[in-house]
This record gives C-alpha cells, structure tokens and sequence, in this order.
C-alpha cells in the first residue's frame, strides 16, 4: 500500500473551522529555540496555504526536527518553502499518531530525497512502516528517548488512540508540543512532567477538545493552572469553545497559533 493511499485512508472527515482574521505573524521575543508552524488549519500568515492538520518544525542549536507533516505533501512542501526552511536540513521526523492529517505529507517530503530518522510508534501500522522504510530510519519511540539534544518524545500515551508529544527544553521551562492529544491534553503534559522535572513553560499543538462541553474545557483549565502550565497555544482540533475559553484565561499569556506562526524561546544555558 502506497503512503498516500494509507494516508487518505486514515484521514477524518473535514470539520468546521475557524478562520481567525489573517495577518503576518508575529516573533515573541527569545532566541535558541525555534518553533514554526508549517500546517494548520488556522492562519497567522496571508502567504501559506491552510489544511485540516498539523506539522511544525523545531530548531534548535544545530538541529532540525520536523512534527507531524499535515494532510497534504504540496501544502507542506510550499509552506516550508514559503517559511525559508531547507528540508536537507530535516534531520528527524516525529509522528504524534497514525492519523492521516498527521501523516500525509509525508511521502512529498521523503521524495525529496532526504533520509531522516523517523519516530514512529510500536502501535502504528504495518502498512506506514513499510511505505517508508527504504527512505527512513525507521525508529521506535519509547518514554524519554532523545530526539536530538533539548527534544525528547513522550513515548506512547493511551490506548485507544497511542500518541506522543513531543518535550523541548528551554530557559524558561519545558514546552509541550501536542498533534491532537486523543489520550488527552492534561494526561501527555503529566506525562511530560514526569520525564522532566521542573516548570512547564507552555503547552501548543492540538488539544482535541473540538467537542467537550464547556465544564469539560473548563476542567482541563483548571488542571493547566494545577500543573502551573504558565502559557498555552491551542490549534487545529481544539475547537472553537476551548480556544475562546484558554484567551480569556491565559490572556497575555495566550499563545496564538496557526500556519506561518512563528515562536522563539531561549535555548537552556542562554545557547
């Protein structure tokens, strides 16, 4: 089976989305660590193009880590051109979870000729495995494993859908990087705490929240503000209620993402 059929196979039906109003995005202030968002159906950029999915490219001193892929390989591939980004320089590619707005760009960006390590979990199928393993080193994510030096993987989280997130070190504390969070925003980031002590600086990515009620939401908020999550970036699967709900929580501390939104954080020892 080819990567792209297995793609679309595993690809839900498209939702409503919410469009906030588009504008060239805007850097927070740092530098060392850097977050951009290559594949959302938000935007934050009038340049990139939107698809139900997620993918964003990590930075660090010395390396690049690709999350995710999104839905659609010309999407990603434009975005990323669109973003300045060379993709020789991709030198791992995680997979939260085997879902098709995950994975589908995956394919264009390995026909590009790169070999990178790929971070997939025991849990995926056979079929994805096998797409890619004459252009990957295929690897296992297991609890706590580094990615590069300052990313490590959750390993799996859940059971009816396994998910990993992905752990970044910085200055002002750990930063989350969720895909959809199936297993549930709150359980990956005790899960991230508990592989690295110490302040969760922000949670981003898709919280999958798109059909809690608004007790639901506001539970989770309540467990961030336990967990002393000191900022919070809802996107993609989110929803429209989670979102407004994290704004008028966080405020200023509100990250707002989307495709083309770019963030900097400060490496670990000022890097």
């Amino acid at each position: 089976m080819s990567l792209a059929l297995f793609s679309t196979l595993l690809l839900p039906p498209l939702l409503a989305l919410w469009i906030p109003n588009r504008g060239q995005a805007q850097d927070t202030p740092g530098e060392g660590v850097t977050i951009t968002v290559l594949f959302d159906n938000l935007w934050t950029d009038d340049r990139m193009q939107v698809g139900w999915g997620f993918a964003a490219l990590v930075e660090t001193p010395g390396h690049t880590v690709l999350f995710d892929t999104g839905a659609d390989g010309e999407i990603l591939l434009g975005n990323l051109r669109l973003a300045g980004k060379d993709p020789r320089a991709i030198e791992a590619v995680v997979i939260s979870h085997a879902h098709g707005d995950h994975t589908g760009g995956l394919e264009a960006l390995l026909s590009l000729g790169i070999h990178p390590r790929l971070f997939l979990l025991a849990s995926f199928p056979a079929a994805l495995r096998e797409a890619v393993a004459s252009h990957a080193r295929v690897l296992e994510a297991v609890p706590g494993q580094e990615i590069v030096p300052g990313i490590r993987t959750t390993g799996p989280v859940g059971e009816a859908i396994p998910e990993q997130a992905l752990i970044l070190e910085t200055a002002e504390g750990t930063v989350v990087l969720t895909g959809c969070a199936h297993p549930g925003v709150v359980t990956m980031t005790r899960r991230a705490q508990e592989l690295r002590e110490g302040p969760v600086h922000a949670v981003l990515g898709g919280f999958h929240l798109m059909d809690q009620t608004g007790a639901e939401v506001q539970a989770v908020l309540g467990a961030f503000r336990a967990m002393g999550v000191e900022r919070a970036g809802p996107t993609h699967c989110s929803g429209l209620r989670a979102m407004t709900a994290f704004q008028e929580a966080y405020g200023e501390r509100f990250v707002r993402m989307g495709v083309g939104r770019v963030l900097r954080f400060q490496a670990p020892g000022g890097a």
